[in-house]
């Protein structure tokens, strides 16, 4: 099938009317993967909100066992899994010492994320593993026919046409987590496919949308990481600082909603309030609004096509003095070219953009390399990685793992030239 024609096919689902829930459908059993990160931690404190509507069934954490052992001991999971074998004989000791029963099956690695993600029990997975990591068990849970709540962009920048294929083959929809595109999907509601001219995607701008262009040579990761808006990992608040989530945005936006590079457009809008918007034909612009909560589209993708009533989050009308707006400047970040270049290239190019991304993102937070590096590794990894065709999973892998090696090398020439400058 044309690539664009597959993800217009598989954007449709979006448009047509959903089967509302039946009131005697069972508990939903729930698979998360990343559950000891953020969206882990909150999408849990959704469930405990909700507990008429929701199980846990299986947890794949990765090396925060104190965190683990809480949600188990709250959530009595079937199957665990954390990062390698060290760490799940630590676990199985830890859970005798507290005398935690009956104990979950321990998994570790890759096969304890497919277990997590494939349970034959499990009716939702909420894909928010950081990183390739938690790849091959999104895309083994669709094809398993498992409903996939995705917060892992690497799901759709990295393998966006295998797993869009996977999904319509087996007739599920993915459902974002990430506030930007569950935005779109509930704006997406307010009509058809044809109707739809543009996705507009929010930034808030991170910490430098003012910064002087000279002075971002000379960012410290201090700066960096202090977000104006929101509480986040440490890799995608970098990745909010050089707009490079903006541009995974884009391409995941899409694949999701079947729409050309040139109907979605990013803008800034530093109060973080306006989530994203969609612009129709008419003019009309249907746009969501709400507090930077991430519970709030948890909530909305674990529920879908209902809205269930919360106490948890709300907007804070009184404090919403204004919306202020302002054009997404790629001299100011060059990662929103690079990520809009990979995406018209296809192939292989958008899986090296995020590896080479996630390699210099860790050298700069580790002060190797400057904060200008990170855009100037990437353009360099794109530039040596051929336009090849994904036709499997392994391909996706073995062409990460090349463009990290190829980002590995880019850092250590940069760390060379810095070194004789000096």
């Amino acid at each position: 099938m044309d690539i664009d024609l597959l993800a217009q096919v598989v954007g449709q689902k979006i448009f047509n009317q959903p089967t509302k829930r039946n009131s005697n459908d069972s508990v939903k059993q729930l698979s998360i993967l990343g559950s000891s990160g953020s969206i882990g931690r909150q999408c849990l404190s959704v469930v405990e909100a909700l507990p008429e509507r929701f199980g846990v069934v299986a947890l794949a954490a990765g090396t925060n066992l104190k965190e683990l052992i809480g949600q188990i001991e709250r959530h009595h999971p079937e199957v665990v899994s954390v990062g390698d074998a060290k760490g799940a004989d630590e676990l199985s000791r830890m859970l005798r010492e507290k005398g935690i029963t009956p104990s979950p099956e321990i998994h570790h690695g890759r096969e304890g994320l497919l277990a997590a993600g494939t349970h034959p029990r499990v009716d939702i997975v909420v894909s928010a593993a950081v990183g390739v990591v938690g790849l091959e068990a999104t895309y083994e849970a669709v094809k398993k026919g498992k409903t996939v709540a995705l917060s892992n962009k690497e799901v759709l920048v990295a393998a966006g046409e295998l797993m869009m294929a996977a999904v319509e083959k087996a007739g599920r929809e993915l459902l974002p987590v990430d506030s930007e595109h569950n935005a779109v999907h509930q704006c997406l509601r307010g009509g058809t496919r044809g109707e739809v001219r543009r996705l507009v995607l929010t930034a808030s701008g991170g910490p430098f949308r003012k910064t002087p262009l000279a002075a971002l040579a000379n960012v410290t990761t201090e700066q960096a990481l202090a977000h104006p808006n929101w509480r986040m990992g440490n890799r995608i608040t970098i990745d909010s600082a050089t707009m490079m989530n903006k541009g995974f945005e884009i391409i995941e936006a899409r694949w999701l909603f079947g729409m050309r590079q040139d109907q979605i457009d990013v803008v800034i809008h530093p109060q973080s309030t306006i989530h994203s918007m969609v612009e129709f034909v008419d003019g009309s612009i249907l746009a969501q609004l709400g507090p930077t909560d991430m519970r709030m589209p948890i909530q909305y993708a674990l529920t879908y096509p209902e809205r269930v009533a919360s106490n948890q989050v709300a907007l804070d009308w009184p404090k919403l003095k204004r919306l202020d707006f302002a054009k997404a400047s790629t001299r100011r970040f060059p990662c929103l070219r690079l990520a809009r270049e990979a995406m018209k290239k296809g192939g292989a190019l958008p899986c090296a953009l995020n590896a080479a991304d996630e390699i210099a993102v860790a050298a700069f937070l580790e002060r190797r390399i400057p904060f200008l590096g990170i855009p100037e590794v990437i353009e360099r990894v794109l530039g040596r990685t051929p336009r090849v065709r994904f036709e499997r999973m392994e391909d996706v892998l073995a062409a990460d793992g090349e463009a990290r090696r190829m980002a590995r090398e880019e850092i250590e020439r940069l760390a060379v030239t810095a070194a004789a400058a000096s």
